[in-house]
């Protein structure tokens, strides 16, 4: 499998507007810019594995790449959540690494 500049580009793209989508939606504040494309682009694989197998079809389309990823990454942020307790996790980073 290989992939075009552009199809590359969409995916960054995607990733991007649904990882901040995502954090503001979340309220967990983001995670900058590298960190908001990560979480979007596992939350688009998130979000391409699980609707269809709940039987949910978005269509096709660059918006309905973006909700399905943005639906994805929602997931995995309350999963973030979750997993690392009540403490969140944009404010406990900066006093572990020394900043107060």
């Amino acid at each position: 499998m290989s992939l075009s500049n552009e199809s590359l580009l969409v995916i960054v793209l995607v990733g991007i507007v649904a990882g901040w989508l995502a954090g503001k939606i979340v309220d967990g504040g983001g995670f900058g810019f590298i960190g908001d494309l990560i979480v979007g682009v596992i939350g688009a694989f998130i979000g391409d594995w699980l609707l269809p197998r709940l039987n949910i079809h978005l269509g096709v389309g660059v918006v309905a790449l973006i909700i399905n990823a943005t639906i994805g990454a929602i997931l995995l942020l309350l999963i973030l959540r979750a997993v690392s307790g009540r403490s969140g996790w944009g404010g406990g980073w900066g006093r572990r690494w020394g900043r107060r």
